[in-house]
């Protein structure tokens, strides 16, 4: 684990504290699968850390310490066994002629996220693909299905690359115990199958014509062009709604169905979670413009999509992500 940092005087806590603010946001956001609680948590992790300065002997670097804390403040937050799920965790999938929008709370939900909130920048191409591929939607999912401390384990060895011992000490236990921890969390894990998506930023050239072909086909609402471009078994989610629809043939009916009112629609390109976005509004009911409907956000594998995720509360994701809060006829000509 590289840490160069040194202990600061307590004038400067705050300056080097901003400094892991990035990659502790991202820590938090896999431990808890939101964007909106791995904020709060490294905003209590910092309030922890500045009364507990008095008490903090520089045995270790203040990176470590910072992490010990949001770690507990992570398993604080996760006693009571909540676990953030995504549509396909929670139901199986529907025929869109029989369709029923069944709406959970919000807590229920895996949340997007920002790649600015929770990526650290990196001139190394390998960190920053193991980075992008720690917090793709399918992954994050994923470690939901962990116990805390096997989660908190297999970020910290398996993406963030601490060594046995170090983590041993963050969680006052063994290295026999975080051993143990980490090969139950691979086993499970290795049951998900979870699928392997590519990342958004930087596109190839394959990438950037497949979501040209997508804002294309979809802004056109050309949806029999559009379903050309999923994998056979595609699917369709859109949270808060755990309804979600499997394969080119039921997203199309959808789309031509109870989803007609995204005819006319326009999309913002955007990424989260390491993958292509669109922020997409549509038609203003007034005729003037259009106003935000959903976070699309899509998951790309071998050359076609596999994954429409459409996150439909925009009052929360649409300010988070620096999307406009409406298109009007100047940005629509542009």
């Amino acid at each position: 684990m590289s840490d160069l940092a040194t202990t600061p005087p307590e004038a400067d806590l705050d300056a080097a504290m901003d400094r892991y603010r990035v990659e502790l946001t991202g820590y938090c956001y896999r431990m808890l699968g939101s964007a909106f609680d791995a904020e709060d948590a490294v905003q209590d992790t910092y309030v922890r850390a500045w009364r507990g300065f008095d008490k903090f002997e520089g045995r270790s670097s203040l990176r470590s310490w910072l992490y010990r804390i949001a770690t507990n403040v992570c398993l604080d937050l996760l006693s009571a066994g909540n676990k953030r799920a995504r549509p396909m965790d929670l139901t199986a999938p529907q025929h869109q002629a029989s369709a029923v929008l069944g709406e959970r709370p919000e807590v229920t939900w895996l949340e997007p996220v920002p790649d600015g909130r929770v990526l650290p920048q990196t001139a190394d191409p390998a960190e920053m693909a193991v980075a992008k591929e720690s917090v793709r939607l399918a992954f994050v999912a994923a470690l939901q299905h962990l116990p805390a401390k096997q989660r908190a384990v297999l970020i910290l060895r398996e993406v963030l690359a601490w060594k046995a011992d170090e983590v041993a000490q963050l969680l006052d236990t063994t290295v026999a115990s975080v051993n143990s921890a980490l090969q139950r969390a691979r086993a499970t894990l290795a049951g998900r199958r979870i699928r392997e998506t590519e990342s958004a930023d930087p596109l190839d050239t394959d990438q950037a014509k497949l979501l040209e072909q997508y804002l294309s086909a979809f802004e056109a609402y050309d949806i029999s062009r559009l379903t050309t471009l999923l994998h056979e078994d595609a699917v369709l989610s859109m949270p808060p709604f755990d309804l979600w629809l499997q394969g080119p043939a039921e997203i199309a009916a959808w789309h031509l169905g109870q989803g007609i009112g995204c005819k006319g629609s326009r999309l913002v390109p955007t990424t989260a979670n390491g993958m292509p976005a669109f922020g997409q509004y549509r038609p203003d009911p007034s005729g003037k413009g259009h106003t935000p409907w959903a976070l699309q956000v899509l998951e790309v594998s071998e050359g076609r999509i596999v994954g429409l995720n459409a996150f439909l509360d925009t009052a929360r994701w649409f300010p988070l992500f620096g999307l406009p809060e409406k298109l009007d006829e100047t940005d629509e000509v542009q």
